[in-house]
């Protein structure tokens, strides 16, 4: 195991922007992890713990220690007639987790297929994509809580789950690492085809009684169809959450726009967020080697020179567009550093 000075991020950051890590090392185990804080003293210091780096825009260096969470591995650790409880580490590939998960019959996360991004960061944002979000499978998960060392076991209860939010992206923020997480399978799935584009799909294809098998599939084409290959072109997938209104709001913004795409949310009225960019007149637009997407305004994009600081100031620049035409906030989904 290494620390090495100096370490180029470009190829741990799905936006392939250049950045350098002052330090930079990778934990394939819970023992290395915690042997990497206590020689360079990380968790005293500046540092920062990457995954995929699917979700993350660097925008300058940065001076401190950047840790690569790599810890793989994933096993059966209960079971019931009707459910596997299955452990898996933090390192994983969120969606070779997934591709597994259907290969077995085991049903749940089907409906997250192709999301990118290793599996520790997933109940961190509680992903979610049509018509399913994280929680719904989700039974615990373990971390390392970084200033005592000692590890933590979190219930679904204590993660605090919300629409793209949890426990650690607020007042759990920065003081834990996740080390595994265990989801709660089917073995005789619920299919669920309540996404509107999901549904689509399936008929499209002639498939009238879907399996999780059929599921995947459709929505990796559904997902190939609009969003890039951040090996082609960079990008961190969605880069704004879709802005939640009031009803109020919505019935104005629904008589100005009758064509808006919105769905109903517990908390109000969930609004497209690609739609209002859109609508704004920004899809496909560029801004040097900074662009939103041609196919799918939600992405922003890496034409392949682009700094992290262009893709800030387009992304402001599309804030204040959004504002001034709808009277809606976005705010980013991607992590910004």
């Amino acid at each position: 195991m290494q620390i090495i000075e100096n370490f180029s991020l470009q190829e741990y950051n799905t936006f392939g922007i250049q950045a350098y890590a002052k330090f930079f090392a990778q934990a394939g185990t819970t023992d290395e992890l915690l042997y990497i804080s206590q020689q360079t003293g990380m968790f005293k210091k500046p540092h920062l713990v990457l995954g995929g780096g699917s979700n993350i825009l660097f925008t300058k260096d940065f001076d401190g220690t950047i840790i690569k969470i790599s810890m793989r591995g994933m096993e059966v650790v209960d079971e019931s007639a009707s459910n596997v409880y299955l452990n898996v580490n933090a390192g994983e590939n969120w969606d070779d987790l997934v591709e597994y998960c259907v290969q077995q019959s085991w049903g749940g996360l089907e409906n997250l297929s192709l999301i990118p991004g290793q599996t520790g960061s997933s109940p961190i944002q509680n992903i979610g994509a049509y018509g399913v979000e994280l929680k719904d499978h989700f039974h615990s998960l373990e971390a390392l809580h970084k200033q005592s060392g000692q590890k933590k076991t979190f219930t679904a209860q204590e993660c605090k789950f919300g629409y793209r939010d949890s426990f650690f992206k607020r007042e759990g923020r920065d003081q834990y690492i996740i080390l595994s997480v265990t989801f709660i399978l089917d073995k005789e799935p619920a299919i669920n085809t309540s996404y509107a584009a999901l549904a689509a799909e399936l008929q499209k294809g002639g498939i009238t009684q879907p399996d999780i098998h059929d599921i995947r599939e459709a929505v990796i084409r559904i997902r190939r169809s609009k969003l890039p290959d951040p090996v082609a072109i960079g990008n961190a997938g969605s880069f704004f959450k879709n802005p939640v209104i009031n009803t109020e709001q919505y019935k104005r913004l629904s008589e100005a726009f009758p064509d808006v795409v919105s769905y109903p949310d517990k908390n109000g009225i969930k609004i497209a967020a690609g739609w209002l960019i859109e609508r704004s007149g920004l899809k496909g637009y560029r801004l040097g080697d900074a662009g939103v997407h041609e196919k799918q305004a939600l992405v922003l994009v890496n034409y392949g020179n682009a700094k992290g600081s262009d893709i800030v100031k387009l992304a402001e620049m599309i804030r204040c567009s959004v504002m001034e035409n709808f009277g809606v906030g976005l705010e980013a989904e991607v992590n910004i550093v």
